[in-house]
């Protein structure tokens, strides 16, 4: 039997149930101004929102108190008002395409259900995940689920190709977007593949121009990875996810080994797929046409989703237009792909940087989690998913602001869309979770071995 010697330590339940409250104020707050901007009263499911809001963030703190009572206290309250304001951009843009006479693809009401299945979700794996370091048992099965679940869209009866990339899968008049579950189970496979191998990886091998590179023999899980990678970019011709996943394993590489030999190696490798992409796919090669130069005569036809997702960000100015008061009808797929430029134009600048900010803070506090947990899996498993969060805001904001060419990665929780909106409420179940485990009292285990916890030889393995 275990004795433990525990220190205490503050939860901080009250902070988060003081920012939860301020996140459903001022997301319903926002929801209400869309009505009246667009329409001059209140929207007729103002109530029904803010009671709906109210119960899933009593349910997300009671699960917490529960379950993770050391979690990190900012990590639901920006996950909470990102969604929220989703949801209000969602239905600004749906009004004005009502208004206007245009048929809209996304709601309001569509992305609360989706919400609930999230935090439903969320609240599942906070109750039944005791322990994150159960995830790495399942290494090998999460880098099988993860390559089933990326190649499901080439599959001939359930995949569908939109907008020239063929991510999507279509089962009884619902479509989902594996990509988006794939990434939560190659961070897991990652995470516990590299702890396993950390050392040997980071063993120095040939020099060339000053660079360390790696051994000969450890190239194998890089070639895979990178193989993957291309599967997907030359299949599904998807540039974007490509980059997502083969980014993230290189950046996992580097966090395990310390080594910025991986990260020069992983763009080297890229390179020449990424130039094959943009000269040999018509669709990548329009995509890298708009971004050079979307407004001249001959290009504005092809270019218009571009165009007009520039001249929104332009009308919203330095404080916007005001919530429900632009026109993000304007904009072809202004809930989705280009909800950004929705978000800029009716918040301006101010706006525009301060959702910018609330994803710098959300990183942040999974940098701080991977920081400070003990075990190697959870550093690398927290730091991933950081990041992988922190490149699909830069690819979907440098994509609308011309600063890089657009792709098909969607904004975390702001977009509209189910499987991109559930699985990031997932991604921020685990991050409650290793928070908790980075923030609890210091334990010291005197004999045995402690509860819940993989069986260990000797001291902990994982540094």
């Amino acid at each position: 039997m275990a004795t433990i010697v525990s220190y205490t330590a503050r939860p901080r339940r009250l902070i988060q149930a003081l920012l939860l409250l301020l996140a459903v104020a001022v997301g319903v707050g926002a929801y209400a101004l869309v009505g009246l901007g667009r329409f001059d009263e209140l929207p007729a499911k103002l109530l029904q929102v803010g009671i709906g809001a109210l119960v899933l963030v009593a349910v997300l703190q009671i699960a917490v108190m529960w379950r993770a009572p050391y979690a990190d206290p900012v990590i639901l309250p920006i996950v909470v008002l990102l969604n929220l304001l989703g949801v209000t951009m969602i239905e600004s843009v749906h009004a004005a395409n009502e208004i206007y006479g245009l048929r809209s693809s996304a709601s309001a009401d569509r992305q609360m259900l989706w919400a609930v299945i999230g935090v439903v979700l969320c609240v599942a794996l906070l109750v039944l995940l005791r322990d994150h370091r159960w995830l790495r048992r399942y290494t090998w099965i999460s880098a099988v689920a993860g390559g089933v679940l990326l190649l499901l869209p080439l599959v001939p009866v359930i995949g569908s190709a939109r907008n020239g990339s063929k991510i999507w899968i279509s089962v009884a008049g619902f479509s989902f977007q594996p990509a988006e579950l794939a990434k939560i189970a190659f961070a897991v496979f990652f995470a516990g593949y590299l702890v396993a191998r950390r050392d040997t990886l980071a063993l120095a091998g040939p020099k060339v121009l000053g660079i360390h590179l790696p051994r000969w023999s450890d190239f194998g899980p890089i070639l895979v990875a990178w193989g993957f990678a291309m599967a997907v970019l030359v299949f599904e011709t998807d540039l974007g996810t490509s980059l997502m996943f083969f980014g993230l394993f290189v950046v996992m590489l580097y966090v395990a080994t310390d080594r910025l030999s991986w990260l020069v190696i992983g763009a080297v490798m890229f390179l020449p797929p990424a130039v094959f992409a943009a000269t040999q796919m018509s669709h990548v090669r329009t995509r890298i046409t708009c971004w050079l130069d979307p407004l001249s005569g001959e290009n504005y036809s092809s270019c218009e989703q571009i165009s007009q997702g520039l001249f929104g960000l332009a009308n919203g100015g330095l404080v916007g237009t005001g919530l429900g008061e632009g026109r993000p009808d304007m904009v072809p797929h202004a809930e989705s792909d280009f909800i950004f430029s929705s978000f800029a134009e009716e918040m301006g600048m101010v706006g525009a940087f301060a959702l910018l900010l609330l994803y710098l803070l959300l990183v942040q506090r999974a940098i701080r989690a991977a920081v400070g947990i003990s075990d190697g899996f959870g550093t690398l498993l927290a730091g991933g998913l950081g990041f992988v969060m922190a490149l699909q805001v830069f690819v979907v904001v440098g994509g609308v602001t011309r600063v890089i060419p657009l792709t098909g990665l969607t904004l975390p929780f702001l977009a509209a869309g189910g499987s991109s909106l559930v699985c990031n409420w997932i991604i921020a179940g685990i991050l409650v979770r290793l928070s908790d485990a980075a923030r609890r009292p210091a334990a010291r285990q005197v004999e045995g071995t402690l509860p819940g916890s993989p069986a260990r030889s000797g001291q902990e393995a994982i540094a």
